[in-house]
């Protein structure tokens, strides 16, 4: 039990000492480790798609998709700092040459490739200097932090959202413009709208907002759509405790219990108060210029087609199982539940009686419902797909992430090792039920699920807790389709060199 006195510190600071209670056990005795009983994989548990498949929905999806609201969610919050790592600790290397340093040296041999090198070459000149002249007087540290700080374009401090990604003849764009153009592509609903909802931290909202109004008023001009743009922000409410090693509130340097970000799962209250029809969802530097634009579209018509279809079939299924059911309708829950939706019965399902049957697939039918991209695994980072026991005996498949996974048990590392997928955060979401209402996400997730990481602060070792990840236990209760998607439709920048790869060079 917490002292009195850190009960009251943490209700000073607007936070609820139960909830704070239940963060501090999780601290102490650990999640439990997700239960994975096999990789999911082609065939079993990975739907493929065929090229008739792809041209069939192409044909159809303008027709059903016409009078549905859908909306692009993406999270474009924090800064690009990671994105420079690289650079900034060249800033700070005691050797400063080329030669030294691989990384920085491709950089700069590529300087002009880049969409941002007119605007860094204004920067220079705007102080009084000349870029031709850094290079020749082989001045690396300068141009670097022409880019990097403030006194040039700032790009340190600035969100992905809002960086220069790739170049055309008619000028650059940055992913947020990029966004705009793909929603043209997949998500032009109803009302000829785009809908766009971008998480962003309050630091870059009043930036994001600036460029957004731009684009709209020039896009809607020339494209003849309209588009709706709403923002969020990463709600400090879900913010977890830190502690000290010994699982004891950390206090900063003023004294006050810190608190964190929870995660990208702590979007999941942003995501509940999306209400759409189809809401899709994909991180902020996964974009390309429209050279590659063809595939994305087609693979996102993809998974909301079949998002679309399976809904129509669940919706018409729990209508059914209302009112005295068929022999045949229970059996045919059950064969979409196991054959589409990612559920396998649990033994006992056979014996129940028909009343606990019926019940029981209405209950799993009327969920959340999610279709999810997963491309071949290259080693890249991601969560990956398998089958997870659970508590009722049935099986479902997941997403897990690694640190979730106990891979000191032989039988669970050698699942892991076997898993031939990763997932690209790539997802079409249905959040609505068969009356048209939207689903509460909030009790579709599972709690007992998270991430303990070590951090410090102020030179002190702490211990960071994050939430049920977005896709992973923020979604543990949905129902689930995994789809296979070309590694083409994945094209993440994790660094500033990464915009130098093919894809992203126009």
């Amino acid at each position: 039990m917490m002292e009195e006195e850190v009960k009251e510190k943490i209700s000073l600071q607007g936070r609820d000492p139960k909830a704070i209670e239940i963060q501090i056990n999780n601290f102490k005795n650990g999640f439990p480790f997700l239960p994975i009983e096999e990789p999911a994989t082609i065939g079993n548990g990975i739907e493929e798609v065929t090229e008739e498949d792809i041209a069939s929905y192409m044909a159809d999806y303008s027709s059903i998709t016409q009078d549905k609201e859908m909306v692009k969610f993406v999270p474009a919050s924090g800064a690009a700092t990671r994105m420079f790592k690289d650079l900034f600790a060249y800033l700070e290397a005691e050797d400063q040459s080329l030669a030294s340093n691989s990384f920085v040296d491709k950089f700069i041999t590529n300087l002009k490739s880049f969409a941002f090198y007119e605007d860094l070459k204004a920067a220079i000149s705007a102080d009084g200097k000349s870029l031709d002249s850094l290079l020749e007087q082989k001045d690396y540290p300068a141009i670097v932090g022409y880019l990097l700080q403030d006194e040039g374009l700032g790009y340190g401090k600035l969100p992905k959202g809002l960086l220069k990604f790739h170049n055309y003849d008619t000028g650059s764009r940055t992913p947020v413009y990029e966004h705009f153009i793909e929603g043209l592509h997949y998500s032009l609903g109803k009302g000829n709208t785009v809908r766009l909802h971008f998480t962003v931290s309050p630091e870059h909202q009043e930036n994001f907002e600036a460029k957004v109004a731009e684009l709209k008023a020039k896009l809607e001009a020339q494209e003849g759509a309209k588009f709706e743009v709403s923002f969020s922000q990463q709600k400090k409410s879900t913010d977890t405790i830190a502690v000290n090693m010994d699982n004891t509130p950390f206090e900063d340097a003023n004294g006050e219990i810190l608190f964190r970000p929870a995660g990208h799962g702590a979007l999941l209250e942003n995501l509940n108060e999306i209400d759409a029809d189809l809401i899709f969802i994909k991180n902020i530097d996964n974009v390309v210029p429209d050279k590659m634009k063809e595939i994305t579209h087609k693979y996102k018509v993809v998974l909301s087609s079949i998002l679309i279809n399976n809904q129509e079939k669940l919706f018409s299924l729990i209508n059914a199982l209302q009112d005295d059911p068929s022999d045949e309708i229970i059996h045919e829950s059950a064969v979409l539940l196991e054959n589409k939706l990612g559920l396998r019965l649990p033994p006992n399902f056979k014996t129940q009686d028909r009343v606990e049957k019926i019940n029981y697939l209405i209950t799993k039918l009327d969920r959340p419902l999610r279709v999810c991209g997963m491309v071949e695994n290259t080693g890249e980072p991601g969560g990956g797909p398998f089958w997870v026991s659970e508590k009722d005996g049935s099986m479902s498949l997941q997403i897990g992430e690694t640190a979730q996974l106990d891979l000191n048990d032989n039988k669970v590392a050698k699942i892991f090792r076997s898993s031939s997928h990763f997932n690209p955060t790539d997802l079409v979401c249905g959040v609505k039920n068969y009356k048209g209402k939207k689903f509460d996400l909030m009790k579709y997730r599972d709690p007992e699920t998270g991430f303990i990481t070590q951090k410090s602060k102020d030179g002190k070792d702490l211990k960071a807790q994050e939430l049920p990840g977005l896709w992973n236990g923020s979604m543990a209760n949905w129902n689930t389709i995994f789809v296979e998607v070309p590694l083409d439709t994945f094209n993440p920048v994790k660094t500033i060199n990464d915009l130098l790869r093919e894809e992203h060079q126009s």
